[in-house]
């Protein structure tokens, strides 16, 4: 079986994998409410579809703590997982999941990028995601 052959069919297998179901978008700018004069940031959609999240399997499952002025938060870091080709991520792209096949507790998480990786013979992309629990 060729290269080729062999990545393809891996890729297949990956977005076979992929039950869950997420839109990402990117702050694009803001504008200003003329009513309430509120700063509202404005949203660019970079991909939606299928998607897999996956813990790091770090060290205390992926999760540590930050204690920013007066608030203590946990930080749990996964790794969300998309179809090669579907998007061009960026560092601080949001993600929202939308669906979830195995865990519907997940819906409505978001997540934002923190870490993009790169590899040439990859079945997915992946990149690291943090979500704020506190």
């Amino acid at each position: 079986m060729s290269r080729a052959a062999l990545l393809a069919r891996a890729r297949r297998a990956a977005e076979n994998g992929m039950t869950d179901t997420c839109v990402i978008r990117r702050r694009t700018g803001e504008t200003t409410d003329p009513v309430t004069f509120e700063v509202v940031p404005t949203w660019a959609q970079v991909y939606a579809g299928k998607c897999r999240l996956q813990d790091t399997g770090s060290i205390n499952g992926g999760a540590r703590t930050e204690t920013p002025g007066q608030d203590y938060q946990l930080l749990v870091e996964l790794q969300l997982q998309i179809p090669m080709g579907a998007a061009v991520l960026a560092v601080g792209d949001e993600v929202t999941l939308t669906g979830s096949q195995h865990d519907a507790s997940r819906v409505g998480d978001v997540l934002l990028v923190r870490d993009l990786a790169g590899k040439t013979d990859a079945s997915a992309l992946r990149v690291g995601v943090t979500r704020r629990t506190s």
